[in-house]
């Protein structure tokens, strides 16, 4: 896509996750699953001819992006995850991210224009949605049906039966994984890239500026493409 900084450095595949934006169904829909969104990304690779890839994914997208790994390991080459959302990796986050759920489901009760900036607001902080441009701002509150199927779903990360993985089973991803951690984010974050570092078995980790927004075309996010790409080996 031309306006993709990694198009520069291979093939740029971006899309919307089913029922966010351009993906939006045309009618309601009650639930989503993480499976869905795993199934989906595996047909969007298989249908467009792009695996393996080096998947890229932020929050609920990293989330996606292991369970895509784990149970797709053909489509993968590398992993690039910005601060995935698996909270049940580390108990104090699960707490908070369990609480956090809570809040989001409380404050925004009936009115699903405001789940979108709820979350934001009470995971990221009322700062960080001021900063978004006002048309971002529209874009985002019209995921608000699609954020609540989330929640009410399954296995998402703030579903009421969050994934949970096992050592095992993280170890099974053996695949070339960048874990990429923000200064300003929530301690909740940096106990999930903790807690990945050692349990996923081939990872680089670098800590970047800014919160939990985290640009995924940062130079070291970039520089692990081109070296995933050209396949060097000495980068972990």
């Amino acid at each position: 896509m031309g306006g993709c900084r990694h198009a520069r450095h291979g093939r740029c595949i971006i899309y919307d996750r089913r029922g966010f934006h351009r993906s939006a169904p045309p009618v309601p829909f009650g639930t989503l699953d993480l499976v869905d969104h795993v199934d989906d990304a595996a047909a969007v690779l298989a249908a467009l001819h792009a695996g393996p890839a080096v998947v890229i994914g932020r929050s609920t997208g990293g989330l996606i992006a292991v369970e895509l790994a784990r149970r797709f390991p053909d489509k993968v080459k590398g992993l690039v995850l910005l601060e995935p959302a698996l909270f049940t990796i580390d108990p104090d986050a699960h707490v908070w991210a369990r609480n956090l759920r809570l809040r989001v489901l409380e404050r925004s009760a009936g009115r699903t224009g405001l789940l979108a900036a709820t979350v934001m607001r009470e995971a990221l902080g009322d700062a960080t949605w001021a900063s978004l441009p006002e048309d971002l701002q529209q874009v985002l509150a019209g995921t608000g049906p699609a954020v609540l199927a989330e929640i009410t779903g399954h296995r998402m990360d703030l579903s009421e039966d969050a994934l949970e993985l096992g050592e095992n089973e993280l170890a099974g991803i053996r695949r070339p994984t960048l874990l990429v951690t923000a200064e300003d984010s929530s301690e909740a974050c940096r106990l999930v890239n903790a807690r990945l570092t050692g349990a996923l078995p081939i990872t680089r980790t670098v800590l970047v500026a800014g919160g939990h927004l985290i640009n995924p075309a940062h130079p070291a996010v970039l520089d692990f493409v081109d070296r995933i790409a050209a396949r060097v080996d000495t980068w972990a």
